[in-house]
């Protein structure tokens, strides 16, 4: 027997005495389960479960582009001596809602985008607060933001955020509520500085086709305080819309003058064109120094609006204005905004 043989002779017993063993079996791994984003609807359209939770979430927000036209720079520029100036805004807002033992528990955050171009731009925390049983705090928007529908009014504060602590009341057709503001941006005499407090209150309602709405405000630093009242009606084809305001003094609430009168009528020409004219008075306006002068000024303007498609619409404003003391001014401006 040659030694091929031989190799041949001992792999064969070898594969004889070796026990045949079956092949591994190949188990699948069970799939995860998937939670799929649920509809929300116990707070309105747009709210969803955030997944693997009990709170509801709304994200929301909109683009516009903005050209603003007028006598003056308007980009706050010195150097820059154009009268119009194109930027464009993004902003987004996340709610989040969820039941608790005291009533729904909310919380808001605003995120704003400016661009003035490409290398002039800033973001902004626009709002952000809490909300519990009518208790309100962080950095959300006063009554004084409110205004007329039209764009000629000018009957608020200068400036309209703040960080605050708020407590409101509201029923189906009335509210009212009182508020503790941190001045830190507004009005200062001369002898005062940031870091002013300030209470302010609101109150309105609606009465059938009339609504209404009183606010106030007092400037503990700078020692003066404001109130305004305002209310609209459905006249006809439109809505007319009255406002006066009165301040003790220039303050963080209201400074532009020591009081004013506005109205407006809001014509609805179609279902997607309206025509808002205005005008305003003011007696006594603010022009330096810690009081207020003996001028007085008018404004006058027209405000249009027109909704292309759904959540798309188009917006032009012109204003003017004419002091006693001053050259008169005309501005305004054209909008784009998609909302969704």
């Amino acid at each position: 027997m040659n030694i091929r043989m031989v190799l041949l002779a001992s792999a064969a017993a070898f594969a004889a005495s070796t026990p045949v063993l079956a092949a591994d079996a190949i188990v699948a791994a069970e799939p995860e389960p998937v939670e799929y984003v649920r509809v929300c609807d116990a707070y309105g359209t747009g709210y969803f479960y955030i997944p693997g939770t009990e709170t509801c979430l709304k994200i929301e927000g909109y683009i516009r582009f903005q050209v603003d036209v007028g006598d003056q720079p308007l980009n706050g520029s010195a150097s820059n001596d154009s009268d119009w100036d194109a930027k464009t805004r993004g902003q987004v807002q996340f709610t989040a809602k969820s039941d608790t033992e005291y009533g729904p528990l909310t919380g808001v955050i605003v995120m704003q985008f400016n661009a003035d171009n490409a290398t002039d731009q800033d973001a902004i925390l626009d709002s952000a607060y809490l909300d519990v049983a009518g208790f309100r705090a962080g950095l959300f928007y006063s009554w004084w933001d409110d205004g007329l529908s039209g764009e000629t009014d000018d009957i608020g504060s200068i400036v309209t955020l703040h960080n605050s602590l708020r407590y409101q009341y509201e029923s189906g057709t009335f509210y009212a509520g009182i508020s503790v503001d941190e001045l830190e941006d507004g009005f200062f005499k001369s002898d005062e500085g940031p870091n002013n407090v300030g209470v302010a209150f609101g109150l309105g309602g609606t009465a059938g086709a009339f609504s209404y709405q009183i606010t106030g405000g007092y400037d503990f630093d700078n020692e003066e305080g404001a109130v305004r009242a305002m209310g609209t009606v459905d006249i006809g084809p439109g809505t007319l819309g009255l406002a006066a305001v009165y301040s003790s003094g220039p303050n963080s609430y209201y400074s532009a003058a020591e009081w004013a009168v506005a109205a407006e009528y809001a014509i609805k020409a179609t279902d997607k064109l309206k025509i808002t004219p205005g005008v305003q008075y003011y007696g006594d306006v603010y022009t330096a120094g810690d009081d207020f002068s003996d001028n007085d000024a008018w404004k006058v303007g027209l405000t249009v609006d027109y909704q292309i498609v759904d959540n798309f619409y188009a917006k032009a404003s012109v204003q003017y204005l004419d002091p006693d003391e001053g050259d008169d001014s005309t501005s305004g401006y054209f909008r784009l905004q998609r909302s969704f």
